[in-house]
């Protein structure tokens, strides 16, 4: 069985493309790779082609985590029917999924946050700037999302 994660931000270049690298790495890193496809979508289509963010690349390689191939891309109805979950960085990221999709009727977007009990969005470094704090606060969510998934005996 296939677990499908795909990640959401605004642009698909900075944060969920982070998310998407992070989590994948820290997958890998338990052995759990081919039980897992893990992607990354944008709600808009202003990046729409484009390669990640070089602030979200220079963040990984700084840490050691591998940049994997990827071209931004908007969400679409067949994401949202092939994914088990589907992670968005921010309230609006959540807005815009509910726009998009015609809602969630199938119980699978969360906050990426949400996995650590905490009830706030993931700051853009687009605006920001700040890839470090990004950074820390997707690998938390991260590790929290890789708890649940190892509460649901799915990663050991």
């Amino acid at each position: 069985m296939t677990i499908r994660v795909l990640f959401v931000c605004y642009g698909n270049i900075c944060r969920s493309t982070m998310a998407q690298f992070v989590f994948q790495h820290l997958v890998n890193q338990l052995g759990g790779g081919a039980d897992f496809a893990i992607d990354s979508r944008a709600t808009s289509t202003e990046e729409t082609g484009n390669g990640p963010h070089r602030g979200t690349v220079m963040k990984m390689k700084e840490q050691g985590i591998p940049v994997l191939p990827h071209a931004a891309r908007q969400i679409t109805m067949a994401d949202y029917q092939g994914a088990d979950m589907i992670i968005a960085m921010d309230e609006a990221n959540v807005r815009n999924l509910n726009r998009i999709l015609g809602g969630d009727p199938d119980g699978k977007v969360f906050k990426l946050l949400s996995f650590c009990s905490l009830d706030r969005d993931i700051a853009d470094p687009w605006y920001t700037g700040d890839f470090d704090a990004t950074y820390d606060d997707v690998l938390m969510g991260c590790r929290g999302l890789v708890s649940h998934f190892k509460s649901l005996g799915l990663l050991y």
